[in-house]
Parts: structure tokens; sequence; C-alpha cells
């Protein structure tokens, strides 16, 4: 089986500062790989590039065997790569049901009924159907990240990238969204997921990938990785929540 992303010799820079610098690494179809690193290793950075929001100053991208390295975002989108931020901003005064629908509409290329229908499978899949008809402004936390959730799903996505979604999120909010993201990913769908709450990636990803001044320090068995010297060293002085691994 060949892998749904291949990255070789990725590299980008911001005048002097170096946010990638010869990144390789591939993901397998329907995996999930973790991304930690302390801040400023490059790793949004990192999702920007797969996504298509900044172009890469070297190296390729392909995606499900085609290469993608100077394919724009929304064609990108288009092929079935979707990404929810760090920070939610959804259109406050619509609501759950219409955000979703930008998302199957725009993204997804899909309107009418069957747009309807797409926006209705990511509500319940996500848990947001209760919430339909509620503005989103009038959401918690929690629900705004699963409405970011919901609107990347909308577009059908085979890779979803996810940055910090758990972020701001408290201890007993966050077993529902790693059971979201561990459905995804046991649905067929590759993630990609930059987090912060270590134990919430090692409830949930088969790779984890360590960044540092925007090359790879180490990629492999999660525990592993968080278990090796240099990991250790980098995250020194830096906030991380290793916690414990949810069953």
């Amino acid at each position: 089986m060949s892998p749904m992303l291949e990255v070789h010799g990725l590299s980008k820079r911001f005048g002097k500062v170096v946010t990638a610098e010869d990144v390789s690494f591939s993901v397998e179809p329907g995996t999930a790989l973790g991304i930690v690193g302390p801040n400023g290793a490059g790793k949004s950075t990192l999702l920007s590039l797969i996504g298509g929001v900044l172009a890469a100053d070297g190296g390729t991208i392909a995606f499900d065997g085609k290469d993608i390295t100077t394919l724009s975002s929304g064609a990108r989108s288009e092929m079935g790569i979707a990404r929810s931020f760090q920070i939610p901003r959804p259109f406050v005064d619509m609501t759950v049901f219409e955000n979703v629908y930008v998302g199957a509409a725009f993204g997804g290329k899909v309107q009418g009924q069957a747009g309807y229908d797409t926006t209705a499978e990511a509500l319940e899949i996500s848990g947001m159907s209760h919430l339909a008809n509620v503005p989103a402004g009038q959401l918690r936390l929690l629900d705004r990240k699963r409405l970011e959730l919901a609107r990347a799903l909308a577009t059908r996505p085979k890779l979803i990238l996810l940055d910090e979604i758990a972020g701001g999120l408290t201890e007993k909010e966050l077993p529902p969204l790693i059971e979201m993201i561990r459905g995804l990913r046991d649905s067929g769908v590759t993630v990609i997921w930059i987090e912060h709450i270590v134990h919430a990636l090692l409830a949930v990803v088969d790779e984890l990938m360590c960044l540092a001044f925007g090359k790879i320090l180490a990629i492999g068995d999660p525990r592993e990785v968080m278990a090796s010297r240099e990991v250790i060293e980098v995250y020194l002085g830096s906030t991380f929540d290793m916690g414990e691994a949810a069953s």
C-alpha cells in the first residue's frame, strides 16, 4: 500500500529564520501521526506547507500518489486535505449547521441535498447534531472545537490536519475529543495532529514526530520518542503535559 502522504526534503525560511529544514517523512493511509515540539519548532508551519497555505522553498509533497507541491490550498482541499486551526474562527452569527454547510459547499464542493446530507453526517460524527440550530457565537470552547472539526469533516477529507485542537480544554472535556479523533482514524481518515497535551496524542497516534528548530529530532513509536534523551532535553524549560494516556 502506498503512503497517503510523502514529504521529502521540505524546507521553508522567513528571512534568516528557518522553520523547516530538509523535513522528510511519510504517513500510511488510515493511520495517525502526532507531532510535538517546543514553541517555534515549526509545527504549524509544517501543516501550512502540507495544506498549501504556505509555499515550500524546497522539497516535494506527494498526496495519494500525486505531486501536490505547487498546488493551491483550494486544489488540495478538493483532493481531500482538510485542516482545523488552533483558534476556532466560526461565523459567529451563523448557526452550527450553516457553518458546517459552508465547509461542505466550498471545501467539499457539494451543495443542495448532497450538501445537507454531508453536513448532517459531519455533525453526527462530531457530536454536534443537537446544536445544529444554535448560533456559533453562543458555543462553549469544547463545542467550538467540535465545530472546527465538523467543518473540516464536511469537506470529506482523506487526510485531516489538526492544530492543537485539544488546547484550552479541561481534563473532563478531553476524552470525548480523543474518542472522536480515534474514531476518525479507525474509519479510514488519515490524521496528522499537533498537540502539546502529549497524553491525548498517546491515546490515539500510531507514530510520533518531534520537531525542533525546523528539523525532525525523532520519529517512530510514540512512547519511545517521548522517552528519548534528545526529546526530553528539547522539552526542558518547555510547557507540555504527558499526563496519563487515555485508555
